[in-house]
């Protein structure tokens, strides 16, 4: 009978859970945030080959805000790991429980001696609905959308990543992204439709992607400003019945 951790290991040494990608990126894993990576994170966030295809973090990326960030991604991975854990006790005979977080997001590098260093981030959220370009129907999807119970097959979801320009080219999050879709976003999340929002001109970004299924639905503008730069984005699709999942 599978855990309500199903398919997540559990390092045997920490008692952390993760996912493990196959050969030949068999030394890369997906582990929740931990306390911990601040200095990491702030060093990655501070690079303009990741945060120039990114929204979110301000520039520069200080102390302080490497500390709300994975204070808030933290939270969010205990949550769903507690309520999983609590699943346990209460369907000690399944079914397994619909969750609405991936909780190991972040991807790091195993080394030969045993350490791990923190290379990126993959997460999979309620849609904002980027691609509706009238901000009133925009905000009635995404208040519509978060309503709805996990494992709802109507939910469209959101996935945005982010990998260490040091590691790019190498099919890792190709692989972690697919990783992610077909052992938690359609098992254990429900996952029928994941978008994703790219920055117009980010041909590696769509290219993962594509491989991964999702369709290039072409070019959007929706007046987005991003650090005082207006964005074009591109939109691609997955859904559940169009794929090879």
């Amino acid at each position: 009978m599978k855990h309500q951790l199903h398919p997540l290991e559990i390092n045997p040494q920490t008692g952390e859970p993760f996912l493990r990608l196959a050969a030949p990126h068999q030394n890369i894993i997906l582990t929740p945030p931990r306390q911990g990576d601040q200095s990491v994170l702030i060093q990655h966030m501070n690079d303009p080959a990741i945060y120039e295809w990114i929204e979110g973090p301000p520039t520069p990326y200080l102390l302080e805000h490497a500390n709300f960030w994975i204070q808030f991604v933290k939270r969010e991975s205990d949550a769903t790991l507690e309520y999983l854990r609590k699943s346990a006790k209460d369907f000690p005979d399944g079914p397994l429980q619909f969750v609405d977080a991936l909780p190991v997001r972040y991807i790091r590098e195993v080394k030969e001696n045993g350490m791990d260093v923190l290379i990126g981030d993959v997460n999979f959220r309620r849609s904002p609905f980027e691609q509706v370009l009238d901000e009133v129907e925009r905000k009635r999807l995404q208040e519509d959308n978060a309503r709805k119970q996990a494992g709802d097959p109507t939910i469209q979801y959101a996935v945005g990543d982010w990998l260490a320009a040091s590691h790019h080219g190498r099919g890792i999050m190709t692989a972690a992204i697919g990783l992610l879709m077909t052992a938690w976003g359609i098992p254990r999340m429900g996952v029928h439709h994941v978008v994703a929002h790219t920055f117009a001109g980010n041909i590696g970004s769509n290219r993962v992607f594509e491989k991964n299924g999702f369709v290039n639905r072409g070019l959007f503008d929706n007046g987005k400003m991003v650090r005082g730069e207006k964005k074009v984005m591109t939109l691609l699709e997955w859904t559940k019945n169009e794929t090879h999942y």
